[in-house]
């Protein structure tokens, strides 16, 4: 016999266990299913962010700087050391160590708030008396029924055309993050933030990497003026990023890889290197849910259909996060997770676009919310900008990282803060300010009249503001 819950959650990644836990707290008997498996075959829950995204890019990318900083900056402090040796497998180990306590925290989290777990893969079967079928396949085979069910799949990489990933020469994400030995060459197709990250992490640990990006300005998502200062400092470490390029047909063998491209003069020029990194976007994942068997309608781009509430075209059936238009954030299926279980238990959730931050965690680290100087040139917006370099703030000198500025955009008139761009220490961190302001509607005033704490790197945050309206107190 079937088994009944309230809601069935197709995916534990960021979207689906949030989504999950929520609806468990509000009253609701809930399921999740999910499929993920670490290498001893076990459930491993938190989807692509916890297994092969955000957690173990950010674990590599530490223990990277960490090398970095004992190879070309202790010395500085006055820390010398001799004979410094990279243990790669244990430096893989740590982030394994990582991302197995992330999966066994939601495991944790599932069991503290009454959430059945099912370890396999779930798809529609039929519309039946009471809600929607759902069969899950996996080490036990399971019928579920539920009232509700939310969709949350996530995600795959988007391969080059022709040449599918093997993970040992033609990598992803995942194949990327368990590179067995630092490749001497190493070539990355596509300059967002995957590439970014990745390529950052290999270059500090010794490979020479090349990146390839097919726009012609490099982080065109970005503010330019964060976007060149950002082209700047990565040139200076050692990333070669070559923008405006056209890629050919990609040859891989058991010993390297040769990508002949065509650069932003029009020559023809050949990259032979170990291993090839393609970050060049990613797809919604629908495969084996069983969209052709129940109707559910997918848009041009292959993306579930959902209306501003997360509603797809099935009565009671949602969907949150990357299989879903918007942003490929985990922060953003996160929020919706949590809207679309109030929404199911009648109340009426909200989720802004417009609120939502970006981060890059290169160094120097980059974020930024709401809209650039090109988008409010674009839209005609009045508009008054002031920036604060890093390098005029006391804590930025003690941390030895004076890299970057903060920038903020206010409306002309009002003085509502509409945009805040971060380049430089700790920047994922110092954006949530500028998040909370701008949820509030605030004014660059309310920023500039707060008091921070000294010597902080959020002092910058205040003298941008300061400097929007010509009143810096500290450059």
């Amino acid at each position: 016999m079937a088994k009944q819950f309230d809601v069935v959650v197709i995916g534990a990644g960021p979207g689906g266990y949030i989504a999950a836990i929520r609806a468990a707290q509000l009253g609701m008997n809930v399921a999740c299913i999910d499929a993920w498996s670490n290498d001893q075959g076990k459930p491993a829950p938190g989807g692509t962010c916890t297994n092969v995204g955000c957690i173990p890019s950010k674990a590599l990318l530490q223990s990277s700087e960490h090398y970095d900083q004992a190879n070309h900056h202790f010395a500085e402090h006055g820390i010398q050391i001799k004979g410094i040796e990279l243990k790669l497998d244990t430096l893989v180990g740590r982030k394994d160590t990582v991302v197995k306590q992330n999966n066994d925290g939601i495991l944790y989290l599932f069991k503290k708030n009454k959430v059945t777990f099912f370890h396999g893969t779930g798809s529609f079967a039929a519309y039946v008396d009471g809600g929607w079928s759902i069969k899950v396949s996996g080490t036990s085979d399971e019928d579920l029924v539920a009232k509700h069910v939310i969709i949350a799949t996530g995600s795959s990489p988007r391969a080059l055309p022709g040449l599918p990933f093997d993970e040992t020469q033609v990598l992803s994400n995942d194949g990327a993050l368990r590179i067995p030995a630092v490749p001497k060459k190493l070539a990355v197709i596509g300059a967002g933030v995957i590439g970014l990250e990745l390529g950052s992490v290999w270059r500090r640990l010794g490979a020479e990497v090349t990146i390839l990006e097919a726009m012609p300005e490099f982080l065109a998502v970005a503010d330019q003026q964060v976007a060149k200062e950002a082209q700047k400092a990565f040139a200076k470490q050692g990333l070669v990023i070559h923008t405006g390029v056209k890629i050919g047909e990609v040859k891989s063998t058991a010993k390297s890889v040769t990508v002949p491209y065509t650069d932003a003069s029009g020559a023809e020029q050949k990259l032979v290197a170990d291993k090839i990194i393609v970050s060049i976007g990613r797809v919604p994942h629908v495969e084996g849910l069983g969209v052709e068997t129940v109707g559910l309608k997918l848009d041009e781009r292959g993306f579930i259909a959902v209306d501003d509430d997360c509603m797809t075209n099935l009565p009671n059936v949602w969907a949150v996060g990357d299989v879903v238009r918007g942003p490929m954030l985990a922060h953003k299926a996160e929020e919706e997770g949590v809207a679309v279980a109030e929404r199911i238990s009648g109340q009426h959730s909200h989720v802004n676009f417009g609120t939502i931050p970006s981060v890059i965690y290169t160094s120097p680290e980059i974020a930024w919310v709401g809209k650039n100087e090109q988008q409010l040139k674009t839209e005609g917006r009045d508009y008054k900008a002031g920036s604060f370099p890093f390098m005029a703030n006391g804590r930025a000198r003690a941390l030895g990282d004076t890299t970057g500025f903060v920038k903020i955009l206010a409306d002309a008139k009002t003085d509502e803060v509409l945009g805040v761009h971060i380049i430089g220490p700790m920047a994922s961190e110092l954006i949530s300010e500028a998040v909370t302001i701008m949820e509030f509607r605030g004014a660059a005033e309310d920023i500039a009249r707060i008091c921070h704490a000294h010597p902080t790197l959020s002092e910058a945050m205040k003298e941008a503001a300061l400097a929007v309206d010509k009143r810096t107190l500290n450059f």
